[in-house]
């Protein structure tokens, strides 16, 4: 398990490693949460700072991309409820996503484009389970829900995702 507090580390050194290792992943997650890129890298910074200051507090009990999801979480929420926010055009088209690390596929493409149509909570769910890799656990611990809301959330948005996609063979959402 990761641990936040590093041997002989300042809290700028740790700080430092965490943006380095987790911020393109938080973007990713806080663009599809916000779909607008602008507010998704104001709300990474915005997670940073707040770990940051919580930095002496974090006991390990969580690991730290379970604790930066969460935080990042929170903060898209913070944003998505203000009331701004509706007034701001939330089309999101795929060059707007950030860059991947591999050159995706029209599959992938239409995927990418219906997991950013289904309903915040679900969306939010899929990104953590599929993009992610945080297990059905780590995700309750980071949305502040229970392990069976999780799991019946990922089964309503394959459904949806099924339905809209077709189920064609070998997709992930199979599992």
């Amino acid at each position: 398990m990761e641990t936040v507090k590093g041997p002989n580390r300042t809290p700028e050194e740790e700080i430092t490693r965490l943006v380095e290792t987790h911020q393109l992943a938080l973007l990713r997650l806080c663009f599809a949460y916000l779909h607008d890129r602008s507010l998704a890298e104001d709300a990474v910074q915005e997670t940073f700072l707040k770990a940051y200051r919580a930095l002496a507090q974090f006991r390990g009990a969580a690991n730290e991309k379970t604790w930066l999801s969460k935080i990042a979480v929170n903060c898209c929420r913070d944003m998505y409820r203000s009331g701004w926010f509706r007034h701001i055009d939330h089309h999101v088209t795929l060059d707007m996503l950030p860059e991947p690390f591999v050159e995706p596929s029209q599959r992938d493409d239409a995927l990418t484009v219906e997991v950013m149509r289904l309903p915040i909570r679900l969306r939010e769910t899929v990104l953590l389970y599929y993009f992610e890799d945080m297990n059905t656990i780590e995700i309750a611990e980071t949305l502040g829900i229970s392990q069976q809301a999780v799991s019946s959330r990922l089964l309503r948005a394959r459904n949806k995702l099924r339905k809209a996609l077709g189920d064609f063979e070998g997709s992930e959402l199979n599992g």
